[in-house]
């Protein structure tokens, strides 16, 4: 049970981070399907600081190093994005599919060229960083409490705060609802614009660290980040844009994932004999439904809408119709 508490804390928070990213973006008005290009960056800055940064470091120096090295690298990686679709106005999701493809790929060349330099026998995509991941683990009882999870309660908030309070967050969201009406009123757009794809480069990037750091000590780049970038695209449509809401996505769909891990480890389930991957589709299965029950309900608000105002319009029409009759009776008179 530890475990699987464990497991979901860290799948969920990694699948936050980068849900929080993309929402950022798409608040701004840019879509990001690139999120899992900006992990797969991102992991890979986290992981060379890990290696190259001196283990005689301070705990809370190495800490923070990583962290911005991680930070760093997704925001200039997601530049791509936000130069090609708000500076030179390409289809968005053309850049954002390229930039999945360019993540892994750069992070497999980028890492054999330095195994290589090191060891010309090594010709893996390989980075280890055993004794540099402890600093972001504490050990409590035989629960392994990771910062992260603290730190993305934290952003949870922040994001919430940032959307929904300040006049940042707002600008951001009428950037992406109204960006011409948001223009007339003296909010640049494309600066706004760019300031959510770079936030969700940020936290895309740090997504992809937090991953590599889960229950590992080493990372094969030619693996990227198994598929979470897009996981975390369905945790914030099934959350719909809102931070809260996205936690609680994140825990549920964190929740299967790391079932599909641990569940050899309750009887009951064993003895279902259920593929691991059943547990995987768990969560897509309810994310389709909510799209179909959604899909419905606008349906059915449509309907009901076309409803009144074609009853509106035949009540107006009587109306005139009743106006035009009492003025014709008044001519005769």
């Amino acid at each position: 049970m530890t475990l699987l508490v464990q497991y979901t804390l860290i799948f969920a928070s990694v699948l936050a981070l980068v849900a929080l990213g993309g929402c950022f973006s798409e608040h701004s008005g840019v879509i990001n399907i690139g999120l899992e290009g900006i992990m797969v960056m991102g992991a890979l800055g986290g992981a060379l600081a890990m290696k190259f940064i001196p283990a005689s470091t301070p705990g809370i120096v190495l800490f923070i190093l990583i962290v911005l090295t991680s930070v760093l690298v997704g925001m200039v990686f997601s530049l791509f994005l936000g130069v090609a679709a708000i500076h030179f106005n390409a289809d968005q999701t053309l850049v954002g599919t390229a930039l999945n493809l360019m993540g892994t790929a750069a992070a497999v060349v980028i890492v054999r060229a330095i195994n290589v330099a090191e060891n010309p026998d090594n010709v893996s995509s390989t980075v280890v960083y055993r004794q540099a991941k402890q600093v972001f683990l504490v050990k409590i009882g035989d629960f392994e409490f990771n910062w992260f999870m603290l730190l993305v309660v934290l952003a949870i908030i922040a994001s919430h705060v940032v959307l929904y309070k300040t006049k940042f967050g707002l600008r951001l969201c009428a950037c992406g609802e109204h960006p011409q009406a948001a223009d007339s009123v003296g909010i640049s757009v494309y600066k706004m614009r760019y300031a959510g794809v770079l936030i969700s480069g940020a936290l895309g990037g740090l997504g992809g660290l937090v991953y590599i750091t889960a229950g590992v000590s080493e990372w094969k780049f030619e693996n990227g980040v198994a598929g979470f970038g897009f996981l975390a695209l369905a945790v914030m449509i099934f959350g719909q844009w809102r931070p809260v809401n996205i936690g609680l996505a994140a825990l549920l769909f964190g929740f299967f994932r790391a079932l599909s891990n641990v569940y050899t480890g309750f009887a009951p389930l064993v003895a279902l004999k259920l593929p691991s991957s059943l547990y995987n589709m768990l969560p897509l299965h309810y994310f389709s439904y909510s799209c179909l029950l959604l899909f419905h309900r606008n349906q059915g608000h449509q309907r009901q809408k076309e409803s009144h105002t074609t009853r509106d319009r035949d009540k107006t029409k009587r109306n005139e119709n009743r106006i035009y009759s009492y003025r014709k009776e008044r001519k005769k008179t």
